[in-house]
């Protein structure tokens, strides 16, 4: 570990023990739904802009953008039990005195909580449990157990970045639920952490790197994060919230509207990709089958 990796580690403990903030009683879990709140800003709907959702009453658009959140908080909650994994495994024989050893650490605590705190969120939101596609799910299994080093962080800050930018939108709109409002807000505080040692690690991981490494590395990241991003509104939401599944489906993939979101929200990672050599032009074309570039 260099010094200036101990350094980042140990400012970001410190700024754990400042400003993190505890889900169990931070939320408000004991107060009744409010079925006109959103779940979700409606701007980040799949439907928003579509003939769908011009049919669309408030309370219908209300009751999909809290099934659309509930996905997402599901996703979300796939993809940190990979990426605790990943994490334990990487500091599995690393110096337990280290700042860095003890912030991974830190770093997994934090993941456990958020996983708790999406799951009794969806719950609230009326929401089954949705999960990826059964693909998705072994294609998962099999790169938590065989990532490694800048491949897993960046993977890890793909996941991160997508979910930091809505939910950011989300934590500030008082057309959301106000629990998932708060819920929001925990994790973009707890992530922006997670986010500056992951790009740390990519950093310090790639230094040196020779191009068909890089070359390697970015083609892998951009598969994860493909389906990552294409997991995070499962099909059966449209179906949960009483809309024509096949139509929605149909509308939601063809929403130029959402894509654009999606577009905005990644371009800080994609500048930091270019950055550190890993938005080559086959990952590049990977991105833009995402919609994500």
């Amino acid at each position: 570990m260099t010094e200036a990796s101990a350094n980042v580690a140990q400012r970001l403990l410190h700024s754990t023990e400042q400003l993190s903030l505890d889900p169990m009683t931070e939320v408000d879990w004991d107060s009744p739904l409010d079925h006109a709140d959103h779940g979700a800003s409606p701007e980040w709907s799949t439907l928003f802009g579509t003939s769908c959702w011009a049919e669309m009453s408030e309370h219908q658009r209300a009751a999909l953008t809290r099934q659309e959140a509930a996905s997402v908080a599901s996703t979300g909650i796939w993809f940190e039990m990979i990426l605790q994994q990943m994490v334990l495994r990487d500091i599995y024989t690393k110096d337990p005195t280290s700042p860095e050893f003890q912030w991974a650490l830190t770093e997994v605590a934090d993941e456990c909580r958020h996983s708790v705190m999406f799951a009794r969120g969806a719950s609230k939101l009326g929401a089954p449990a949705y999960r990826p596609s059964r693909t998705v799910v072994e294609l998962g299994r099999a790169f938590k157990t065989l990532a490694y080093g800048e491949t897993a962080y960046a993977a890890i800050l793909v996941a991160e970045e997508v979910l930091d930018v809505m939910q950011r939108d989300w934590m500030r709109d008082d057309r959301v639920a106000p629990f998932v409002r708060t819920i929001n807000n925990i994790h973009v505080v707890d992530e922006s952490r997670h986010m500056a040692f992951a790009r740390d690690e990519v950093r310090q991981r790639l230094a040196g790197a020779g191009r068909t490494r890089r070359a390697v590395d970015a083609l892998i990241v951009a598969i994860v994060s493909y389906f990552i991003v294409t997991s995070m509104v499962n099909p059966k939401v449209y179906e949960n919230a009483g809309l024509d599944p096949e139509r929605a489906a149909r509308e939601a993939r063809d929403n130029e509207h959402y894509k654009a979101m999606l577009r905005s929200s990644c371009s800080g990672l994609m500048d930091f990709l270019a950055e550190v050599g890993l938005l080559t032009k086959p990952a590049m074309r990977i991105y833009r089958r995402a919609n994500l570039i």
